[in-house]
């Protein structure tokens, strides 16, 4: 009872027909009788190759539009039958159905499809493929039987030891069926977003990436790495446009994210210099050469090799006092050809050219823990100073009020314990990721030195004690905002009010850890 099988037999069904021809002759050559469907039988027999409609295998016509092509018995035991077992080879020998070697499948183009601004829901749904993933998952959980093939990339390899007569080894194929797996999961997983962009919604989610490159390593070079794009995400620095500079590595990319995501915070012309994912240098203001002279001043010695982000079209600094200060590299979501010309002569510093993301996942911040993950909304909310409180007998001036709100925008991007001090729209001073905030007070007045006299402190929790108020007003601080909410909140007032601080409670907290 052996099933009938008298050639070996491939069914190709691509919508991608990338090395297609090549392939389909490879296999024939080798000895296979091909079966395809609809465009693909069409390419390859166009190409002088012999091939069989699926039609002709199955005895029914496609219908609905080509919706049902290949769900049938005679392709799905061909393919799903373990040759192993004599029950199995002998049902196909009863139904007179031959045994699927190879399937070569990819999917319709949903991605591209639902990216066009004029897409319907209905153009989505006509591109949610069927006969694909399932043969697709067929042919990988029978994949010591038959060989499954999803990427054009392994056409070559593949034809390559077919010609030869070697058969592909167990964990070649598992290989494959892995990554066929992935394939079929990935393109559900977009299809899903798609359909519902809040993740938080649902008890089961999926997070979907398609690898643009290999890094060289990762935060240490004995760590492996490589960059990921979200399918129906577009913008942001994993699509940035490199336009100068040798490679970016996994670092970099970190620390121009949290770069691009400062400066992408603030409507006025911004410019911002990090180091180690935490701003030192901030700065906003309607001419940007002033914002980029400001933002390294803040804290010149820690802006030294660092990496500057615009908001706005980058133009040339020269006129900034410090155009030749030596930089990693520099963002921003376009470049005048007088910057790109001067730029261009620093050898080693990457220009990117970013646009503002948007997709799905954008408003999700996903961390993975132990046996999982953490998933949370990204910490965009929106806040106006209107709506805080003064909670002490003197009010902010003007002045002071503006600079808060310039300094309460900065300390969500800087990692917790965050103090911020800022001083005419510009950071002078921070203390970030210290175990208690006295600490971080202490190292924010350290930095801004004799910039403090005057400049206004910003606190991404609640202020414990009234320590910090006594050692801020020491610096010179005459305005402070925080969230409010210790249990000691009176203490607090009481030593801004002792100094004359105008204090005021935000109602929200800013954890960044």
């Amino acid at each position: 009872n052996q099933p009938r099988r008298t050639p070996l037999r491939a069914l190709l069904s691509v919508y991608d027909k990338t090395g297609l021809t090549d392939f389909a002759r490879a296999l024939h050559d080798s000895g296979y009788a091909l079966v395809s469907t609809g465009g693909t039988q069409a390419a390859i027999a166009n190409a002088g190759i012999p091939v069989q409609h699926v039609e002709d295998l199955t005895g029914f016509p496609e219908i609905l539009d080509g919706r049902v092509k290949s769900l049938h018995p005679a392709i799905y035991g061909g393919i799903l039958a373990r040759r192993d077992i004599a029950e199995h080879n002998a049902q196909l020998a009863e139904h007179g159905i031959g045994t699927i070697d190879v399937v070569a499948s990819n999917l319709y183009p949903f991605v591209d499809t639902v990216s066009r601004p004029d897409a319907t829901l209905i153009d989505a749904l006509e591109n949610i493929d069927i006969g694909g993933p399932t043969m697709i998952r067929g042919a990988a959980k029978n994949f010591p039987h038959v060989i499954v093939v999803v990427d054009p990339a392994d056409y070559g390899w593949i034809a390559e030891r077919l010609a030869a007569g070697e058969d592909l080894t167990q964990d070649e194929r598992r290989s494959l069926a892995r990554k066929a797996f992935q394939h079929v999961a990935l393109y559900d997983t977009t299809i899903s977003q798609y359909l519902g962009e809040d993740a938080l919604e649902l008890d089961e989610t999926t997070f979907g990436f398609s690898r643009l490159s290999t890094l060289r390593y990762g935060e240490n070079p004995h760590q492996q790495a490589g960059l990921y794009a979200a399918p129906l995400s577009s913008g942001g620095i994993v699509r940035a446009k490199q336009l100068h500079g040798i490679d970016m590595s996994y670092t970099n990319y970190l620390d121009a994210d949290a770069a691009w995501r400062v400066v992408a915070d603030f409507d006025q012309p911004a410019a911002t210099v990090i180091k180690h994912t935490n701003p030192c240098g901030l700065a906003v203001h309607d001419d940007q050469p002033t914002a980029y002279r400001h933002a390294f001043e803040g804290d010149s010695v820690s802006a030294y090799g660092g990496i500057v982000a615009f908001n706005s079209h980058a133009h040339r600094c020269d006129r900034a006092g410090n155009a030749r200060r030596p930089v990693r590299h520099i963002i921003a979501p376009a470049y005048e050809e007088a910057a790109l010309d001067v730029l261009r002569r620093r050898r080693r510093t990457r220009l990117l050219e970013v646009q503002p993301a948007s997709g799905p996942q954008e408003g999700l911040d996903v961390r993975l823990v132990s046996g999982g993950a953490l998933v949370q909304q990204t910490d965009d909310i929106a806040e106006s100073p209107a709506d805080w409180k003064v909670v002490t007998e003197r009010e902010p001036t003007d002045a002071e009020l503006a600079d808060l709100t310039f300094a309460w925008k900065a300390a969500k991007h800087i990692k917790s314990n965050t103090i911020v001090l800022a001083k005419d729209n510009t950071l002078v001073g921070m203390g970030a990721g210290q175990p208690n905030r006295v600490v971080s007070v202490h190292l924010a007045l350290r930095i801004a030195e004799d910039k403090a006299k005057g400049s206004v402190l910003a606190s991404d929790a609640f202020f414990p004690f009234a320590d910090n108020i006594e050692m801020a007003a020491a610096g010179g601080i005459t305005a402070i905002a925080e969230p409010g909410g210790s249990i000691r909140d009176d203490e607090v007032i009481a030593a801004a009010n002792e100094h004359n601080i105008a204090m005021l409670f935000t109602g929200t907290r800013h954890f960044r850890h």
